[in-house]
């Protein structure tokens, strides 16, 4: 059927399906201004316009839920009831008090870089961010994938998947570095929801995978995911950031390499700082328990030999102490990213984890693993803490591919399928 160009849509007021409750809820509590349910405020109607162009109506690849075009059953339930509104529209930054923030500064002049990019996109990973296309972050940004991109770039707006490209430059997929975009806005069907990732730096040499920093649900996320995502692969779209410098961003060092003595026990400068973030760019924050700073430790040892080795080097050349070679490839971007810890799972949790149902950081640990492995073929939408059907199928493609059959490969984890996994 032909969804129409206009259709006004009011939900009735008795209805109790998920999505017209939170539909209710959601807008009785927001501002006008900012979207809010007319009724709240006085009028009792709500008049959605829906375009063929219009903007995405989900962060969610595959995700089809919107006010004009509903999937209802003939029970009349909603089969998707979530989200239920469509993703926001541009606009200024939202501070949840009882005025507008002032006006953003014009976009064209603000300046980033890709450690400062690297490192909103994981502020926001490390304080879960909820997903909420309805919700604003105490930042101001709002919590969709538009607005987790909108944040880590430093826009100073709240923007949305079709007007993003006007604030980057479109390059190749090979020339992708950390701090970039992946971009898939589709105007043509809004039932195919939009979504946009940030760039976090390649997996391994065959650059078929990546590290992206996202927000989609049930949180903000960074994990590994096959280029270019899990659906509608072909269709996303690199950008670089207009605004985008080289430099420290603030730390006060220079892309050019400062010289071995700024560098080693004892030392602290800014240059320090600078390296800390490059490698926590490519993949070594997990060498660091609080991030960057000025004095060097054992942490920026180990993330500098963990990035060398990266590149294939052995020795000398991976002494953890970075050299020309090693501070030009984190400046460009352009060396191998550290690859993922493959080891770290511990002690197998148990089957109980691993149940239809059930939530937890076990499953989302092996899902992480089984993409990694080259298991992650039934995924839609990347791996997450909730046990799903798509991780017993992968589990089992795992399990056959080891040799074993019948109740060796039902798809469940035990004990050996564990070992195997993370040996």
């Amino acid at each position: 059927m032909t969804v129409p160009v206009f259709e006004e849509y009011e939900p009735a007021a008795d209805c109790g399906c998920p999505g017209c409750a939170r539909h209710r809820r959601t807008d009785a509590e927001r501002p006008v201004r900012h979207g809010g349910h007319p009724a709240a405020h006085g009028a009792r109607r709500a008049l959605v316009l829906v375009t063929a162009a219009g903007m995405a109506l989900s962060c969610g690849a595959g995700q089809a839920a919107a006010y004009g075009a509903r999937d209802a059953r003939a029970d009349n339930t909603v089969a998707d009831p979530q989200p239920d509104t469509p993703q926001g529209p541009a606009g200024p930054l939202y501070d949840g008090g009882g005025s507008e923030p002032p006006p953003a500064p014009d976009t064209a002049s603000r300046t980033t870089t890709r450690a400062e990019i690297i490192k909103r996109a994981q502020a926001w990973v490390t304080a879960k961010v909820p997903y909420d296309m309805a919700a604003y972050w105490r930042d101001g940004y709002r919590q969709d994938c538009s607005g987790f991109v909108s944040m880590a770039w430093g826009l100073g707006t709240n923007e949305w998947t079709g007007s993003l490209a006007r604030f980057g430059t479109k390059i190749a997929r090979a020339d992708l570095e950390p701090g970039d975009i992946l971009l898939f806005h589709n105007p043509a069907d809004p039932a195919v929801g939009s979504h946009v990732t940030v760039f976090g730096g390649w997996i391994g040499g065959t650059r078929s995978h990546y590290r992206a920093y996202e927000l989609t649900r049930p949180r903000a996320r960074k994990a590994t995911t096959p280029m270019a995502y899990w659906s509608n692969s072909s269709k996303y779209v690199a950008y670089r950031y207009k605004g985008l410098v080289s430099g420290a961003g603030g730390s006060g060092a220079a892309t050019a390499f400062p010289g071995a003595a700024a560098f080693g026990p004892g030392t602290d400068n800014a240059y320090v700082t600078r390296l800390g973030e490059l490698l926590i760019a490519q993949g070594g924050g997990r060498f660091y328990r609080v991030g960057a700073g000025p004095r060097w430790s054992d942490a920026d040892r180990r993330a500098t030999r963990a990035f060398q080795l990266a590149q294939g080097w052995r020795g000398g050349d991976a002494d953890g102490l970075p050299g020309p070679d090693t501070w030009n490839l984190l400046v460009t971007g352009t060396g191998h990213a550290i690859p993922a810890a493959s080891g770290g799972a511990g002690a197998y949790p148990g089957r109980g984890y691993f149940q239809p149902g059930r939530v937890g950081s076990h499953v989302e640990r092996l899902g992480v693993r089984l993409v990694e492995k080259g298991y992650g073929a039934h995924y839609a939408t990347g791996p997450g803490p909730r046990w799903t059907e798509a991780d017993r199928r992968n589990v089992e493609a795992f399990q056959r591919a080891q040799g074993w059959s019948g109740s060796a490969a039902d798809g469940y984890p035990g004990p050996e399928t564990w070992r195997r996994l993370f040996a």
